[in-house]
């Protein structure tokens, strides 16, 4: 269902309080689809272990690491628009249905891909594993967003999203248990084990290491894909708009807080991949822990990104979801300055608590009053997840030109300023036609 004028004037008549958050009688499909939030999560935190792991197996800088978020929200970006040029024609359950099978074969390449030893052959099994997320994502987001009230469309996405980030613990957990071996060798050993012909065989065990979870993974994929193709979905309005109409690209440019939406989620998504994404050699560098140490920070600033979900879920209903976002970005501005300047123990600390103040309700927030044109605007909104390509490889460059991590922290810093300018000055609505 989708929101007007009419609605919003309702909204502030009633109140949030009043509206059901859950769709009455779709309890299932709801519970379906919510689970995809969670497991898509796992294979987009996986890759900041992928990225520490692949520095070590194939002896690369960090910059090339950094092809590992390039090569993975490449596929979001390709993908995006035929996903939903896809479902105009089939539907969301259809979107579903592909992107499980895309993720699954995408995990299933890993497996080859080690037996080869090739660092390319692993940069195109992630795209594809992308590929399917673009389709889930396309798909998950405007119809959980649609699946019930509009008035509560952001709280009831919000509660949807608030289960990635226990994917994302579970995929760092998953790879600090089955990925790192602990095994860090200096220049000295290194060097040892060459002249002992037994660097290769160290090399080639380190990589073999990230098949089983991913296999484990795929399988799980294509089960829930077949849960899926079985489970009646209701119909969604924006499926079915009156004469067929599906919505037309250049109708877009009417909505100046969705062309926003689309900017401000392409700096937030660069933010927070970005920080994740070298967070564990944030920690190795200016606090000497070893790998698996640096792995469990990482889970627990996830834990923290969940605490932060769910209480702004709750939040939501007393305060503005614009205002809440621009407050939380101004926070991370402070936090993420204070991690470049103050680099060590109370720097790390800083970079930890910037995951309770992520906040990405700006899909919800770009798709309000779109109309028929939610599904091609979704999958616009999802394409601007090439952020988390592009910001990891320039904060890769710069911490191997400076030769160290805490200056590439600037990025994500000036990502936030955008993200708050956006919360402030173009999230609300205007002109929007009933």
């Amino acid at each position: 269902m989708l929101i007007s004028v009419a609605g919003n004037e309702t909204s502030m008549k009633r109140g949030t309080k009043a509206t059901p958050l859950f769709p009455s009688g779709h309890l299932l499909p709801f519970v379906l689809i919510t689970v995809l939030f969670f497991l898509w999560g796992i294979p987009n935190n996986l890759n900041d272990v992928l990225i520490r792991q692949f520095m070590k197996s194939f002896a690369i800088s960090r910059f090339q690491a950094g092809l590992i978020q390039f090569a993975f929200y490449l596929g979001y970006f390709v993908l995006a628009m035929p996903a939903a040029i896809l479902m105009r024609r089939l539907g969301y359950k259809a979107g579903f249905v592909i992107g499980l099978f895309l993720f699954g074969t995408g995990t299933f390449l890993f497996w080859p891909a080690a037996v080869v030893g090739n660092y390319g052959f692993f940069l195109i099994a992630l795209f594809v594993i992308a590929s399917g997320l673009s389709f889930l994502e396309t798909a998950s987001n405007p119809f959980i967003a649609q699946m019930g009230d509009p008035e509560s469309s952001e709280r009831r996405l919000n509660f949807s999203q608030a289960f990635n980030p226990l994917g994302s613990i579970t995929g760092v957990l998953i790879g600090t248990l089955f990925i790192f071996s602990g095994v860090e060798l200096n220049p000295a050993q290194v060097e040892s084990m060459k002249a002992q012909h037994l660097y290769d065989a160290y090399l080639r065990s380190e990589t073999l290491r990230v098949v089983r979870p991913y296999l484990a993974l795929g399988a799980i994929a294509i089960f829930w894909a077949l849960l899926i193709w079985r489970t009646k979905f209701p119909s969604i309005q924006s499926e079915h708009e009156a004469a067929g109409d599906h919505g037309r690209f250049a109708e877009l440019f009417r909505y100046p807080h969705f062309l926003m939406a689309v900017a401000a989620q392409f700096m937030y998504v660069g933010a927070q991949v970005g920080t994740w994404s070298y967070f564990i050699q944030y920690v190795q560098e200016f606090t000497h822990q070893p790998e698996k140490i640096a792995g469990y920070f990482l889970t627990g600033t996830l834990g923290a990104f969940l605490i932060g979900r769910f209480s702004s879920a709750y939040l939501m209903r007393f305060v503005a979801p614009h205002k809440l976002l621009g407050a939380y970005a101004l926070v991370n501005v402070v936090l993420v300055g204070f991690a470049v300047t103050y680099p060590g123990w109370a720097g790390l600390w800083a970079v930890f608590l910037t995951s309770f103040f992520m906040f990405p309700t700006i899909f919800a927030l770009g798709l309000k009053g779109l109309g028929p044109n939610t599904k091609i605007g979704g999958s616009l909104i999802v394409m601007a997840i090439v952020g988390g390509a592009l910001i990891p490889l320039l904060m890769g460059r710069i911490a191997d030109i400076r030769h160290s991590i805490a200056p590439a922290y600037l990025v994500p810093l000036i990502a936030y300023v955008a993200v708050a300018v956006y919360a402030f000055i173009g999230a609300r609505p205007k002109g929007i036609p009933a």
